[in-house]
This record gives C-alpha cells, sequence and structure tokens, in this order.
C-alpha cells in the first residue's frame, strides 16, 4: 500500500514514516500543507495521514479541496487536540477517522488498515494464486504450504500483482504504487525485483505465476 503523510513536525512525520516502511507500506511525506495538497490531488494513495494544523493551508482545507475535487481517498486525521468541535469540523469536510496525538503506533497501523480495506472494492487480506498465499496481516507468503521468505519490497512488488491478477500492470505503474514518490527507481530495478520473485515463488515450485507481457509488462494469471 502507498501512504500519504502530511504533517509539518518533522520528527513525528519522519517516525511515522520509518515505522510504516518497516510494515512494508510505500510512504511519502509532506512538512506542509501546500506541498501536501500537490502530492494528495496528483498522486495515487491508498491511505492519508493528515495533521490539522499545518503551514501553508491546514488540514480542514486540505480534507474540503480534496473532497470537492472528487479524491475519495480515506484520510486518517490527526491533531493535537482533543476538543469534540476539533473532531467533528474533520468530519463534516470529509474525514474518515481521528486520533489525538500522542498516539499509538500499533493502533495508527490498525487504523490505516482499516481505511484501506474501505474503498469501493474491499481490499482482501489473503491474497491468493494456485497454491500461492500472500497475508498481508501476517506478512507472510506460502506456495504450496511451503513458507517463502520475501524482503520488504519483494512482499509490496508482489501483493500488488495479485491485487491486479489477470491485468497488465507496467513499469511505471509499479513503481508509481510500489516504490515512494521520491525514490530513485528505474524500469530495470522493477526488472531485478521481478526476477528476485521468480527465482523464489516461480523456479523452485515449477510455477509461471510472473508473466511478461512483451512491450507492455507484466501479470499474474491464475487457473
Amino acid at each position: 500500500m502507498r501512504i500519504l503523510v502530511i504533517e509539518d513536525e518533522k520528527k513525528i512525520a519522519d517516525n511515522i514514516k520509518k515505522g510504516l516502511e518497516y510494515q512494508s507500506f510505500a510512504v511519502d511525506v509532506s512538512y506542509d500543507g501546500e506541498e501536501g495538497l500537490d502530492f494528495a490531488l496528483t498522486e495515487p494513495y491508498d491511505v492519508i495521514v493528515l495533521d490539522l494544523m499545518l503551514p501553508k493551508i491546514d488540514g480542514v482545507e486540505i480534507c474540503k479541496t480534496l473532497r470537492a475535487e472528487k479524491v475519495d481517498t480515506p484520510v486518517l486525521m490527526l491533531t493535537a487536540k482533543g476538543q469534540l468541535d476539533d473532531k467533528l469540523e474533520g468530519f463534516d469536510v470529509g474525514a474518515d477517522d481521528y486520533m489525538v496525538k500522542p498516539f499509538d503506533f500499533e493502533e495508527l497501523v490498525a487504523r490505516i488498515r482499516a481505511l484501506a480495506r474501505r474503498p469501493k472494492e474491499r481490499l482482501e487480506e489473503k491474497l491468493t494464486c494456485d497454491g500461492l498465499v500472500l497475508d498481508t496481516t501476517n506478512f507472510t507468503v506460502t506456495v504450496n504450504n511451503s513458507p517463502i521468505e520475501l524482503s520488504k519490497k519483494e512482499f509490496a512488488l508482489l501483493e500488488y500483482l495479485l491485487r491486479n491478477k489477470g491485468t497488465i500492470v507496467n513499469k511505471d505503474q509499479i513503481i508509481e504504487n510500489v516504490w515512494n514518490f521520491d525514490a530513485d527507481v528505474l524500469p530495470n530495478t522493477v526488472e531485478v525485483y521481478v526476477n528476485y520473485l521468480r527465482k523464489k515463488i516461480d523456479e523452485p515450485f515449477k510455477k509461471n505465476y510472473i508473466q511478461t507481457v512483451r512491450g507492455f509488462g507484466y501479470k499474474i494469471e491464475c487457473n
């Protein structure tokens, strides 16, 4: 999943980013409302973590603008204030959830996962394909019940391919959804990681999960 964190307190923002990346999320961070709104309007995200009090444009205005522009990405609003009026204002402009700082990081992750399962198409927690099972809750992958050890980026790539099984995805789409916005990733990097996956889930089991569609990209086909 790809997350946008808009938070002007750099230490908090960087700690959230570090923690979420440890959970295999791709995370972009913005430290002011103007840049954050630009990211939210132009890049695809599964969840936006949005501080209420921000320089340049505050969280309420950002949320209001996103909903006016028909951006329905779930928004989790953060604030140091706990007053009921602030919560109600956030919900009035389209926020989906609300946490008061300081907060428990494990609860933040749980709420992000819950929000990510809310879109029009509910995100499955277990993704399967002909004996291959990826569990997004426990971060496990098995083929024919045999556990497979994947790096965080390999796991994120496989999850994206499985969520789009039967559909061709090109390298730009993969980079956009699996890597951070500011990551220095070349198309060849995608090829490298696809090959890593093939060596772990295809070759040992004589499978052909990840197919190359020449000139277009990759897809996973299941029977």
